[in-house]
């Protein structure tokens, strides 16, 4: 009779073995796994995706409206046409994002529902080990591979920043993060204020114009934007004339892209110019008699924080309907009935929607080790702002802030396949980048330059990110325009990579 005081045998655990593990389903990801199909057609990998589906972003945010602000025709991938307007609903995107997953069959490489816990690193087994809890059946599962290509972004898609503000706890009505939107949340003929004036206000605004009784864009200081017609007039005259779309969609990306190029640098050299352009924008929507100086005149100088596009000039439409209304000042307190502000004014509210960014989310807050030692990424010098000085056989893909991301995640996927051919070229099994003598009097800097660009999620966050030096290759410079040039050429012989 077997002793019943004995304990039970854990179940093994279940273990794949894969040449690439990716983490993250979303632009990234996706475009990943497209680019390891066709430029290493024989290595075998998966794509982990804690959510239930494919999109990141674009199936995290729920809440009305929700959209690109980036352009698709350069936020769409350069293998994969756009064919629709330059600004597209999350719908669209998880769209296109489908049908590149079913033209090049990419489903049966994609594991959903999988929280990865631990990323451990063995310097002697030369593997990445992924250890992970499959959302669906509550079991443990491990994935090992040679090489880890981090796709997850860069906040935590649970929950939103929402700063703690006095007496929150006092307010009768409903406090909503766009992140966490609510399924059937009723807003329709009600008081709503939207604490934040980025992307995400700009977007959710218009709306939900038409329904709640009034919206207040409530801000501590005004941001800038670029009000423009939705449409691609280069791309339809091209239409017009029956050209192939991918060769539209080439043609049209270099176009987006030049203007964009001498934007940036006009703003850059000539900034006050540039603002009078965007104020004068804003101001052929909203009228002479509004104060464009109070509500829409940003103290830095333009693209010192990301510029969200707004089609069709709709949240000044809003605001000039009546429906919409700007409120530029600073929170004292919530009370029962909204928010009391340091003017003394109480904006009364049944619905307050904290529209006050993310929190910086690391490598996925996955706990990393080398060689069972804890890996703090703020300990590591970033080459080009996607691999880690100690940290062997990786990759993040971090995108741009003045660009749109799918660009660069296209530059790192071609990097990553070049350099896993020159590793099975070279019969290496690990690769990691180090500083080279040249570097060892480099000054070691935070993540990013907050007088180039200092969005509020970054500086909260820059403590948590890896360190950067002061030449170049030692940083992620933000520079599509020059990467795009620069990735391609990368030495891998250089000294920077040491192989093993």
């Amino acid at each position: 009779m077997p002793d019943s005081t004995l304990p039970a045998k854990s179940a093994p655990v279940k273990t794949e073995h894969f040449d690439v593990l990716i983490v993250g389903a979303g632009i990234s990801g996706i475009g990943g796994a497209y680019h390891l199909r066709q430029q290493m057609p024989d290595t075998s990998f998966v794509v982990l995706e804690e959510q239930e589906s494919f999109g990141g972003t674009w199936i995290t945010h729920k809440y009305p409206g929700i959209r690109s602000d980036s352009d698709l025709y350069t936020f769409g991938y350069r293998f994969k046409p756009w064919v629709g307007k330059p600004i597209a609903t999350a719908r669209e995107i998880l769209d296109y994002m489908g049908e590149v997953i079913e033209e090049n069959h990419l489903a049966q490489h994609i594991r959903y529902r999988h929280h990865i816990n631990t990323a451990q690193w063995s310097s002697v087994e030369k593997k990445w080990t992924l250890e992970a809890t499959r959302l669906d059946t509550g079991e443990t599962v491990r994935f090992i591979g040679n090489f880890l290509w981090m796709c997850q972004g860069y906040y935590r898609h649970s929950e939103g920043y929402t700063p703690q503000w006095p007496d929150m706890d006092q307010f009768k009505g409903k406090i909503v993060h766009p992140q966490n939107w609510p399924e059937n949340l009723d807003y329709k003929d009600k008081k709503m204020i939207v604490i934040g004036s980025g992307a995400t206000a700009a977007t959710l605004i218009p709306n939900v114009c038409q329904d709640v009784e009034h919206v207040v864009m409530l801000q501590r200081s005004p941001t800038y934007f670029i009000p423009a017609r939705n449409a691609q007039v280069l791309a339809d005259e091209l239409r017009t004339l029956q050209i192939d779309e991918s060769w539209i969609h080439e043609i049209v990306r270099r176009r987006i892209l030049l203007d964009q190029a001498n934007f940036m640098k006009r703003a850059f050299e000539e900034p006050e110019s540039v603002k009078a352009e965007l104020l004068a924008a804003a101001r052929l929507f909203l009228g002479p008699d509004y104060d464009i100086d109070k509500h829409f005149t940003p103290t830095y100088r333009p693209w010192r924080q990301r510029i969200a596009f707004v089609p069709d000039g709709d949240l000044f439409r809003g605001i000039r309907s009546g429906k919409a209304s700007v409120v530029t000042d600073e929170i004292e307190r919530f009370t029962e009935k909204g928010i009391l502000l340091k003017s003394g004014q109480e904006l009364a509210a049944d619905i307050i929607v904290t529209a006050t960014g993310f929190h910086l989310n690391v490598l996925g807050d996955i706990a990393f080790e080398i060689d069972g030692k804890k890996l703090d990424f703020a300990d590591t010098i970033t080459y080009r702002g996607m691999m880690f000085t100690g940290v062997p056989n990786m990759v993040w893909v971090f995108g741009y802030f003045r660009a749109s991301w799918t660009l660069r995640a296209d530059l790192v996927a071609d990097f990553v396949c070049r350099l896993l051919a020159h590793m099975k070229d070279k019969q290496a099994k690990q690769v990691e980048v180090a500083l080279r003598p040249e570097d060892k009097d480099m000054p070691i800097l935070p993540w990013i330059d907050t007088e180039n660009f200092n969005p509020g999620y970054v500086t909260r966050g820059m403590h948590l990110l890896p360190r950067r030096g002061e030449k170049p290759e030692w940083q992620h410079t933000q520079d599509y325009w020059a990467e795009k040039d620069i990735f391609p050429k990368i030495d891998l012989n250089d000294k920077a990579f040491r192989y093993g």
